[in-house]
């Protein structure tokens, strides 16, 4: 189980920047911070640091998502923040049938996915346009018994 991950910056005011806005729809905001080092997490604990440094290889990171929408509002506001596109929202059936992706290159070249692997929802029959059909459950009255 990963706890955290910790990424170098070029310039890290803007790589701040541009993870504060991006990972804002997926619930992420800053935590803590130790002098230039900033972690940023959703619900309370930081699992991704941001510290300047030289960058060497870009890293991939993929955040999970718990529908397509967020997916979709994750690549909007990662271009919004100066991010670079690297793959539209929508299905990767390469890697299964129901894996639903966006990508963005940071201001460091790091790829930064968002992923849902949950299939797309199921609109009720009633919601779709077509009539539900209603099983009525009706009562067996028992035989009258036989006239003599």
């Amino acid at each position: 189980m990963i706890d955290h991950l910790t990424l170098r910056c070029r310039d890290f005011a803007r790589s701040r920047d541009f993870y504060v806005a991006a990972l804002k729809p997926l619930g992420y905001e800053v935590v803590m911070s130790f002098g230039e080092m900033v972690g940023l997490g959703a619900r309370g604990k930081p699992d991704l640091w941001l510290t300047p440094g030289e960058v060497g290889t870009p890293n991939h990171v993929a955040f999970g998502c718990p529908d397509r929408a967020t997916v979709d509002a994750f690549h909007q506001a990662a271009l919004e923040a100066g991010g670079r596109d690297e793959g539209a929202p929508g299905l990767r059936p390469d890697y299964h049938p129901n894996y639903y992706a966006a990508f963005v290159l940071d201001p460091d070249g790091h790829n930064i996915e968002a992923v849902c692997h949950a299939p797309l929802a199921a609109k009720p029959a009633h919601r779709a346009g077509k009539p539900v059909a209603h099983r009525t459950r009706t009562r067996r009255r028992p035989a009258k018994a036989a006239r003599r």
